[in-house]
């Protein structure tokens, strides 16, 4: 006899940041003032250029199903990105436009994930990244990091932990929670690695062009056979819009459009004709000149959380996130965020999200909110923790 929900779904735990921020804005609609520091979304609009030119997609009545890997012109534009920002020649074809960053890792991971092979993501690692591994019947096999590697793996790490069943990795830089970054020497000897035992490598660089102190380099230099995800969520500020995309490696470009057809149709139309805009100069000044206050407010949280009693073991080279050990204040990071949201006002999310790895030592706060509302949110600690 049948029984459901599938057997994967116990292995499959709940975003609690999501039911987190849920709390917050309950509390909010009660007449509480919330500050948010908990969810990854900036806190700017999207660029109205972009908002320009839905507006004029939709006046004009392209509002209709695009190809499967969306529109050309799309596909293009991004293509004219890579060789602009990187001086990478990267063929239009190679690109897929998807339902944001997610749409392109299922689209990654339901053509490479077999039944019972292992995938190694690190601990901690973006959440979502490991169910939807196990979504596919894969098994997601977390690398313990810390600030001893600036919470990335090594080659030495992908050795220890690599066997008969692995069959690739996914891993992310700038990384969330953490905001570290891969170094080119890492990258390249990562993807020797796998190359050499016939595996995959697929890189998640959704938080490229938000990077402070060194610009981040695509794993794409490094070779011609990884999967890239990329978003229009971060940099872009179009995180409700929900369009991203994948860099596909030639030989399993027909695979992804077979499944694309299948489980999504297309990416969103407006979205898709509102991101054309996105690549334009006006548009890339706006999101420069955001880049630059995010930098300022991560200068400013750091030192001021430390000043607290926190430990900031590695400072973030990109996205907008500090990945705080809390252990000189606390036993347990989720009763911690649980009673700061509750008694102060301040919604941050505990480490539980992210792995297994000393998840009750830490706390993730984002900078998606200005500098006067960090400083309130400080002082605010500062007061509870009396």
């Amino acid at each position: 006899m049948p029984t459901f929900p599938a057997s994967r779904l116990a292995d499959i735990a709940p975003f609690h940041v999501m039911e987190l921020m849920a709390r917050a804005r309950a509390l909010a609609a009660e007449g509480r003032d919330i500050i948010h520091m908990e969810v990854g979304e900036p806190d700017f609009p999207t660029p109205e250029p972009i908002v320009a030119a839905a507006r004029a997609s939709i006046a004009n009545g392209r509002v209709f199903y695009t190809p499967a890997l969306g529109l050309p012109e799309l596909r293009h534009a991004i293509a004219d990105f890579y060789q602009t920002r990187y001086g990478l020649s990267i063929p239009a074809a190679r690109i897929a436009v998807t339902a944001g960053a997610s749409g392109a890792l299922l689209l990654a991971l339901a053509c490479l994930v077999e039944p019972g092979s292992e995938w190694l993501l690190t601990d901690p690692g973006y959440p979502c990244n490991r169910h939807f591994v196990r979504s596919f019947e894969g098994l997601p096999v977390g690398i313990p990091v810390g600030p001893e590697s600036n919470f990335q793996p090594s080659p030495a790490d992908l050795e220890a932990h690599w066997n008969v069943r692995s069959a690739g990795a996914l891993l992310a830089s700038p990384a969330n929670p953490t905001g570290t970054m891969l170094s080119n020497e890492q990258l390249a000897a990562i993807a020797d690695f796998i190359r050499q035992r016939q595996g995959q490598l697929i890189v998640d660089e959704i938080y490229h062009g938000l990077t402070y102190d060194r610009e981040a380099q695509t794993a794409l230099q490094f070779g011609d056979d990884i999967f890239i995800v990329q978003s229009f969520s971060k940099y872009f500020n179009m995180t409700g819009w929900r369009l991203g995309w994948l860099v596909v490696p030639e030989r399993f470009t027909r695979d992804i459009e077979k499944l694309a057809q299948n489980l999504f149709i297309s990416p969103s139309t407006p979205a898709q004709h509102a991101a054309l805009a996105a690549f334009t100069p006006a548009t890339i000044g706006i999101l420069e000149t955001r880049r630059q206050e995010f930098q300022r407010r991560r200068d400013f949280l750091a030192p001021a959380l430390e000043g607290l009693g926190f430990h900031v073991p590695a400072k973030p080279d990109g996205a907008f996130y500090i990945y705080a050990d809390c252990s000189a204040l606390t036993g347990n990071s989720e009763i911690f965020a649980h009673d700061l949201l509750e008694s102060a006002g301040v919604a941050v999310t505990p480490g539980l999200d992210f792995g297994r790895h000393a998840p009750e030592k830490h706390l993730r706060l984002a900078y998606t909110t200005g500098v006067e509302r960090l400083a309130e949110a400080v002082d605010r600690i500062r007061r509870f923790l009396g």
